[in-house]
Parts: structure tokens; sequence; C-alpha cells
């Protein structure tokens, strides 16, 4: 968890800009956007990317303890938003049926597909110890933040 909160989206927006507008690999710009999330928004405890791979989610980079390295789709919050194509924010990750559990301390979760020419590309995955901990500006944001990413890496 951070003791850098970011100062607002803007300046975490334009941040994610700059790490990845003279970067185009994929992975790295992941790599990178994995670690400025974790260490710049508050009460986070895992931030990171499941890559679609042979008809799966495969673990990519992230921030946290070690996770689930590969989740069916539509198994889960990340497969449910990678099956559906939308963002899923969970308030009481708990209450969601097939969660699944890698940090136990995890208790909301935001998942952003990523989504490109109405490709799968994979999620985003964001889990929390506070419930109820992504707001509707944090959706709103983290899908601009995803936009940035794919926009700015060669797929």
């Amino acid at each position: 968890m951070t003791n850098n909160p970011v100062k607002s989206y803007t300046y975490l927006l334009n941040l994610a800009k700059n790490l990845t507008e003279n970067e185009d690999d994929f992975i790295a710009n992941c790599a990178n956007l994995s670690s400025l999330i974790f260490n710049n928004i508050e009460d986070l405890n895992w931030a990171g990317f499941y890559l679609w791979k042979n008809d799966k989610l495969i673990l990519g980079p992230f921030q946290g303890l070690t996770a689930t390295t590969k989740i069916e789709l539509g198994k889960g919050v990340c497969g449910s938003s990678a099956k559906d194509k939308i963002t899923y924010v969970v308030p009481d990750v708990h209450k969601f049926p097939g969660h699944i559990a890698c940090d136990l301390a995890s208790n909301s979760e935001i998942v952003i597909p990523l989504i490109k020419d109405q490709k799968l590309i994979g999620v985003l995955d964001i889990d929390s110890p506070k419930l109820n901990r992504f707001s509707e500006d944090d959706k709103i944001n983290l899908e601009k933040l995803v936009f940035i990413l794919l926009e700015n890496s060669c797929l």
C-alpha cells in the first residue's frame, strides 16, 4: 500500500501517457503501468494485467503478492470482465459468485477489459483490502488509462 497517494487522476493519466508514448512494447508498458497504479493509488494490495492467450487469461506484469496464473473465460471477476467485455466494479469480492481469491486481504476489486479493434487483449485487475474501494470516478479514469495503454502499444 502506498505512502504516496496520487494527487489527481489528471496527474496519473499524464504520467501514464509520458511512460507509454515513446515505448511501443506492450509488456514493458503493462509493467510500468502496473507499478504506476500500485504505487500511486491509495488502498491497493494488487495491480496488474492478465493477458489473453490460448483461450485463457494468463498472468502478466503485476505488483503485489503472487497470483493465479491462468483464468478461464467467465470465471471470477477477471474472467467475467473478459467474457462480457465490460468493466466490473465489485464492492465486496466475497459476494461475487466464483470469486478467485489469491490474496485473502482483498475485499474489493475493479477489472477493466483490454479491447482493441473489438479483440480481447486481456484485463487490468486492481484489488483493495477495503470494501467499496472503487468509485465511478475510478472506473472512468482507469478506463482512460487502459485507452492510453492500448493507443500507445504495438499489438
